[in-house]
C-alpha cells in the first residue's frame, strides 16, 4: 500500500522517524495543489519551492528512506556549480543550508582568480547530507511526504494531446532549431503560439501500490523529477539489467520508471537517451595515503548560506574543526594502456551507436583516454565519503569495466596498489524530453500544469537539478494557488542577466542538448554580475516578490547587507588624498604603475574608490589607509575639544567583516567592466543577422580562442549567419563576440584590399 507521511509541523519528529511516523491513505482519492515526483535534488527544491508559495505540496517517491541521497560524487558546489547553490539558497531553497551542516571539507575554487569566477565547492558526509535534507523536509510547512512508484499522468476528460515539436538535433537541423527561438534567443513561451494549440490539463497521478492496485492522486500541478530512472538501464562490462540507480554501497538495485516513461512517449513528448557513470568505491584502509598528495580543507571557510554567513558563523563541522583531508592521485601510461586494452569489454549503449551519450565534462577515464592521447597522466581526487566511514570516491575515474579490471587499472596509480574495491563503478541510461518541448517556467508547451525538472531535462549535476527544481516548483505552486482564485499566475523566471539560473534554463529551451548539460562560468555572457558573492542581492528580492521567499530573516539579512555594502563603497567614494599620499602611507608602493603618480601629478587626488579600482590594490589595504587617516583626524578633534574648541569628532571606520568584503570589493574593481560588458552584448544582439563566410576554416589556427567542443561543432554544422551560430549548444557568449570580431575584421581587411585594388 501506499503510505502517507504526517501533514508535517513544527512538532513533527525528525527525517528518521518518516517511516515510522507514516500513515495508510484512505480509499479515496488524496488531493493536492502541487504533486512532486522524485526525492532526488530537483524534487527536494521542487516541493519546497512550491510549499513555501502556500500550495499543499507532496513529494511523491519510490523510497522515502533514500530522499536526499548524493548518489554519485559526494560533494556540493564548483565553479559554475557553486554559483547555482548560492542562488538557489538567495530562493530560499534548502541545498546551501544542508551543504553547510553535511560540509567536512571545504575549498573556494579559483581563489588566485577574479570573484566572478570563484566557486565554492564542499565534500560532504553522505549520511550527514542525506539526513538533514530529510529533517529539512519533514519540518517543512505545507508539505507532505509520500512513498509510492508512479505508473500514469491524469488529464482532464475529453482532453486531446498535440504533437510536440520532434527533437531536434542542433547538428542537423537548424532550420527547425531556429524556429524555436526569437530573435533575441527566448523559447517560446506560453503566450505565443503554442498556447491556442493546449488542449490538455493535468489532474493528477496514478501511483501503483504493493499490491498491484493503483491509487489516484489529484493535484493541480505536477512536476516531474525522475532523474536517472525514466527507463533506466544499469550496465556493468557486459552486463545491462534494469534499474535507476543501486542502493548505496549495495547490490540491491532501485528500480526504473517504466511505467512514466511509456505515458511521456504516449503523450507526444520527444525522447532521447543519455548516460552517465559512477566510479568504484576504494576502501581507505587500503589506501597507502602517504603516497598521495595532500589537499587540506579551509578554514574558515566560505558557507554556502548566505544567513550564515551575514551572521558570521562557520559550517558546524568547520566550528568544530572536524574536517576531512583529500588526496591526490594520478594515471599514467601503464593505466592508459589498460584502459584501451580492455575497452572491448565496455557496455554496449543504446544512444550514440553503441557509444552512449554521456557527459562531455565528467567523462570517463576511458574518454579521457581516447580524448587525449598525448597526455602523460590525469588527476584523481580521493574523496573520504564520511566522518565515520572507510569508503572513499575516486573522483575523476568513472568507467564500467568488469570488476576485476577496474581493480587492475587502480592499482597502477600512486597510493593504490594494494587498493580494495568496496563496489564497482557501473553507468547508467536513461530517457530524457528535449526541454525545447518547455516554457522558461519548465513547463511543457502541450499540457498544461505539468512540469519537468532535473536529469529529465538534458542535466548532469545535483546543483543543476536543484536549480530547475526551484523554477518548476515556484511556478507550479504559483499557478495552483492562483487557480482558486479563477487566476493565472505571472511566470517566475530569470534573465540571462539576473542569475545563473536564468543562463542554464535559457540554454535548455532555447537551444535544446545532445548531451549531459553542465554548468560552467563560461557559459553566462554577464557572469562579471552574476557573482556568488551577491546571489542574495540579485535574486531575493525578486524571489519576495513572487512569493517564493517568505522567510524574515534572509530578507532582513538582504536589507542589512545591502545597506552595509552602500555606506562602505560611500565611504570609499568620498575619501580621497593626494597621489603621493596613498603612496607614501602603503608600504608596499600601492600607486606603483599608477600614470597619476608620476612627477607633476602630485597635486592629483584618488578617492578610495578610484585607487581599489586598481587590480593589485585589495580592499584590505585601501581601508587600513582610510582608517589611519581618519583616526589622526579623530585625535586632532579630540585634542581640540579637550581645549575647549567645539568641533564634531569623526569616527573611525573598521574593516569590512567577512558578510560584505567580496562583494564591497567586486562592486568596486568590476564596476567600468560591469559597463562595458552590457554594451558588448548589446552589440553582439544587433550582429545576429551578419554572414558568417562559407569558407571560414574553423581550427585553432584560425581561431585559437575557441574549445575543441566548440569547433567540432562549429565545424560539423557551418552556420552562415551568427543568428544560427546562437542556436548551438556549447556555444558560450564570449566565444560568439570572439567570433563576430574575427569576422568582421577579415570583412573589413577583405574590404580594404578591395579598395585599395580599385585605386591602383
Amino acid at each position: 500500500m501506499l503510505k502517507l507521511s504526517q501533514s508535517f509541523s513544527t512538532t513533527t519528529r525528525k527525517a528518521s522517524l518518516i517511516r515510522s511516523s507514516s500513515r495508510l491513505f484512505a480509499s479515496s482519492a488524496e488531493e493536492y495543489d502541487v504533486v512532486v515526483i522524485g526525492g532526488g535534488h530537483a524534487g527536494c527544491e521542487a516541493c519546497t519551492a512550491a510549499a513555501r508559495t502556500g500550495a499543499k505540496t507532496a513529494l511523491l517517491t519510490q523510497n522515502l528512506s533514500t530522499i536526499g541521497e548524493l548518489s554519485c560524487n559526494p560533494s556540493i558546489g564548483g565553479i559554475g556549480k557553486g554559483h547555482l547553490v548560492r542562488e538557489i539558497d538567495a530562493l530560499g531553497g534548502v541545498m546551501g543550508d544542508v551543504a553547510d551542516k553535511a560540509g567536512i571539507h571545504f575549498r573556494m575554487l579559483n581563489r588566485r582568480k577574479g570573484p566572478a569566477v570563484r566557486g565554492p565547492r564542499g565534500q560532504m558526509d553522505r549520511d550527514l547530507y542525506k539526513n538533514n535534507m530529510q529533517a529539512s523536509l519533514s519540518n517543512y510547512e505545507n508539505l507532505h511526504l509520500v512513498e509510492g512508484s508512479v505508473e500514469d499522468l491524469l488529464l482532464d476528460e475529453g482532453d486531446q494531446i498535440d504533437s510536440v515539436v520532434s527533437f531536434v538535433d542542433p547538428t542537423e537541423d537548424l532550420t527547425l532549431l531556429n524556429s524555436l527561438s526569437n530573435s533575441k534567443g527566448a523559447s517560446l513561451s506560453s503566450s505565443d503560439a503554442n498556447k491556442d494549440k493546449r488542449k490538455a490539463r493535468i489532474r493528477g497521478v496514478v501511483v501503483k501500490n504493493e499490491d498491484g492496485s493503483t491509487t489516484e492522486i489529484m493535484a493541480k500541478c505536477v512536476v516531474i523529477t525522475t532523474g536517472t530512472f525514466l527507463r533506466g538501464v544499469l550496465m556493468l562490462g557486459k552486463d545491462r539489467y534494469s534499474g535507476g540507480r543501486h542502493l548505496r554501497d549495495s547490490e540491491e538495485v532501485e528500480p526504473p520508471s517504466v511505467g512514466l516513461a511509456n505515458t511521456l512517449a504516449r503523450f507526444g513528448f520527444p525522447l532521447g537517451r543519455l548516460k552517465t557513470g559512477t566510479p568504484a568505491r576504494l576502501d581507505g584502509k587500503t589506501i597507502d595515503w602517504d603516497a598521495c598528495t595532500i589537499q587540506p580543507s579551509e578554514n574558515p571557510a566560505a558557507p554556502f548560506s548566505h544567513i550564515r554567513q551575514f551572521l558570521g558563523e562557520q559550517p558546524p563541522n568547520v566550528a568544530k574543526n572536524t574536517l576531512i583531508d583529500c588526496y591526490m592521485s594520478r594515471t599514467n601510461e601503464e593505466t592508459h594502456k589498460l584502459v584501451m586494452d580492455y575497452a572491448h569489454t565496455l557496455p554496449e549503449y543504446d544512444g550514440m551507436d553503441g557509444k552512449g551519450n554521456g557527459p562531455r565534462y565528467c567523462p570517463s577515464i576511458y574518454k579521457k583516454v581516447e580524448r587525449f592521447p598525448d597526455r602523460n597522466g590525469h588527476n584523481s581526487f580521493l574523496e573520504p565519503e564520511g566522518l565515520n566511514t572507510d569508503l572513499v570516491y575516486p573522483n575523476g575515474m568513472s568507467g564500467p569495466y568488469p570488476p576485476e579490471i577496474q581493480e587492475m587499472i587502480f592499482r597502477t596509480m600512486p597510493g593504490l596498489a594494494n587498493v580494495e574495491i568496496v563496489r564497482p563503478g557501473y553507468d547508467v541510461e536513461y530517457d530524457y524530453v528535449n526541454p525545447q518541448s518547455l516554457t522558461h517556467t519548465l513547463e511543457t508547451k502541450t499540457i498544461s500544469g505539468l512540469f519537468l525538472a532535473g536529469q529529465i531535462c538534458g542535466t548532469t549535476g545535483y546543483e543543476e537539478a536543484g536549480a530547475q527544481g526551484v523554477i518548476a516548483g515556484a511556478n507550479a505552486g504559483r499557478a495552483a494557488v492562483a487557480s482558486y482564485d479563477g487566476d493565472s499566475a505571472s511566470p517566475f523566471i530569470l534573465g540571462r542577466d539576473e542569475g545563473y539560473i536564468g543562463v542554464l534554463i535559457d540554454d535548455l529551451v532555447t537551444r535544446g542538448t545532445q548531451e549531459p548539460y553542465r554548468m560552467f562560468t563560461s557559459r553566462a555572457e554577464y557572469r562579471i554580475s552574476l557573482r556568488a558573492d551577491n546571489a542574495d542581492l540579485r535574486l531575493t528580492r525578486k524571489g519576495v516578490e513572487y512569493g517564493v521567499v517568505r522567510d524574515e530573516e534572509r530578507i532582513a539579512s538582504v536589507e542589512a547587507r545591502e545597506m552595509l555594502i552602500e555606506d562602505r563603497v560611500n565611504v570609499l567614494r568620498n575619501f580621497k588624498l593626494f597621489v603621493t599620499d596613498w603612496a607614501e602611507r602603503d608600504g608596499t608602493d600601492l600607486m606603483a604603475g599608477d600614470a597619476m603618480n608620476r612627477k607633476g601629478r602630485e597635486g592629483h587626488k584618488k578617492s578610495g574608490e578610484e585607487v581599489l579600482g586598481m587590480p593589485h590594490v585589495t580592499l584590505e589595504s585601501v581601508e587600513k589607509i582610510v582608517a589611519e587617516v581618519q583616526q589622526e583626524e579623530r585625535e586632532r578633534a579630540l585634542a581640540a575639544a579637550a581645549a575647549g574648541d567645539d568641533v564634531e569628532i569623526p569616527s573611525v571606520i573598521q574593516g569590512s567583516p567577512p558578510s560584505i568584503y567580496d562583494t564591497v570589493e567586486a562592486t568596486i574593481k568590476y564596476k567600468s567592466y560591469v559597463s562595458r560588458q552590457h554594451k558588448d552584448m548589446e552589440s553582439w544582439r544587433k550582429a545576429q543577422g551578419v554572414r558568417i563566410p562559407p569558407e571560414l576554416e574553423y581550427n585553432h589556427e584560425s581561431l585559437p580562442t575557441l574549445s575543441k567542443e566548440e569547433l567540432e561543432k562549429l565545424s560539423k554544422i557551418r552556420p552562415s549567419t551568427f543568428a544560427e551560430a546562437s542556436q548551438i549548444s556549447g556555444m558560450t557568449p564570449q566565444s560568439l563576440v570572439y567570433l563576430y570580431h574575427v569576422v568582421t575584421k577579415r570583412i573589413k581587411d577583405k574590404d580594404s584590399k578591395k579598395a585599395k585594388a580599385a585605386i591602383n
